[in-house]
């Protein structure tokens, strides 16, 4: 049975006394190791070389509530060794995993964070809701893309990326909105039947940049697209492009003729009885809890526990540090609703700064004598 990580930051003393947050009561992080990593991580330590692959969620603003902690994880922890590595996204997770293969990943990810964080609009904005969201997404992908930094992405043999995207399929092979709508009006029902009927309405296309060794997509009709410097963007933009919110990529360059969608229609947190790789997973997750596709959100016993997949180490936010964060909740992309833009992003950045207790405390578990310090037997 997998442990899990929670602990009192006052059972141990801080590294250099960093973390001296009155606020946070308990550890900032939950990790969660399943047996074979756990025995792994006892036999050699957090050493980077132990992880085949990494996942990246879907989840938009959640990206900020992981924040100091990805640029530890980008810029140090992972540069500590040259070993490759498979990363595998939907939606953000793809944007996340396309700064860590960039030419710099400690400044990539700054940069995609900051970028995210600071979208504004005019308020008299004239233009639909859909064009301003598909203009904010691409400036943010012009400082994610810098020139040089396809190229750089796609031909590297240290990192290989894999975009999860969803292909439409009838009613949602169209950017007619009321079409779209229909469609994922029958893919919710079809998928709450049975998750395998959510193929009648989309299809797996799964970009990569070399060979997909870790994971093998057998639940799903796939479709393998090579991901080169000419779809890198389109395959990134549609990987995040939700249906009737955004407009999504059509007839990408190298890919079957169609309507490319959110990845995270399908692999919202991806379903890890695809998974055949023989190292560990490395997932820094925003939840401690594991949801296949976005239909299932609202089907709980859809959700998987994290503690019963062997090779997968899970890295999130624990739920004490959430709840004192302002509004007790990571950012999320209700946010652009529930504030105006001053609120929103005063918000937002107090979070990020907050995310230093994540990296912080990462760094303290990484150099505890004992690599599982503090585990305690998982539900």
């Amino acid at each position: 049975m997998a442990q899990r990580i929670n602990r009192s930051i006052n059972s141990r003393p801080s590294k250099g006394g960093k973390i001296k947050d009155p606020l946070a009561a308990t550890f900032p992080l939950t990790i969660i190791a399943g047996k074979i990593a756990r025995e792994r991580l006892a036999a050699e330590g957090w050493q980077p070389h132990l992880f085949q692959a990494m996942v990246g969620a879907s989840g938009g603003a959640k990206l900020l509530g992981l924040g100091h902690l990805d640029r530890f994880l980008f810029g140090d922890f992972l540069q500590r060794s040259h070993h490759p590595m498979e990363l595998y996204g939907s939606s953000i997770g793809s944007w996340r995993h396309a700064a860590l293969a960039a030419p710099d990943p400690a400044q990539a990810i700054e940069t995609l964070q900051d970028r995210y964080l600071n979208q504004t609009w005019q308020e008299n904005e004239t233009r639909n809701l859909t064009e301003v969201v598909d203009g904010l997404c691409e400036w943010v992908m012009d400082g994610l893309l810098s020139p040089g930094t396809a190229a750089h992405i796609t031909q590297q043999t240290r990192f290989t990326t894999h975009i999860a995207t969803a292909r439409g399929r009838g009613l949602n092979n169209s950017n007619n909105r009321g079409a779209v709508a229909l469609g994922m009006a029958c893919a919710a029902i079809a998928n709450s039947i049975d998750r395998k009927f959510l193929a009648h309405g989309f299809q797996r296309a799964m970009f990569s940049s070399g060979a997909s060794v870790a994971f093998e997509f057998r639940d799903f009709d796939t479709v393998h697209v090579p991901l080169s410097s000419t779809n890198l963007r389109s395959a990134l933009l549609a990987s995040g492009s939700i249906p009737l919110l955004m407009s999504g990529r059509r007839d990408i360059p190298g890919a079957p003729q169609g309507q490319y969608w959110d990845g995270g229609i399908i692999d919202y947190h991806f379903d890890f009885n695809n998974y055949a790789g023989d190292g560990l997973v490395l997932y820094p997750h925003f939840t401690d809890s594991i949801t296949k596709g976005w239909f299932d959100k609202a089907i709980p016993w859809r959700r998987v526990r994290p503690e019963v997949l062997e090779r997968l180490v899970l890295i999130a936010p624990s739920a004490s540090y959430i709840a004192c964060l302002p509004y007790q909740k990571i950012p999320d992309r209700g946010d652009f609703r529930r504030f105006n833009q001053d609120q929103r992003l005063q918000y937002w950045n107090q979070t990020m700064e907050r995310s230093k207790l994540l990296a912080e405390a990462f760094d303290e578990t990484l150099n505890a004598p004992n690599p599982l310090a503090g585990l305690v037997p998982g539900r």
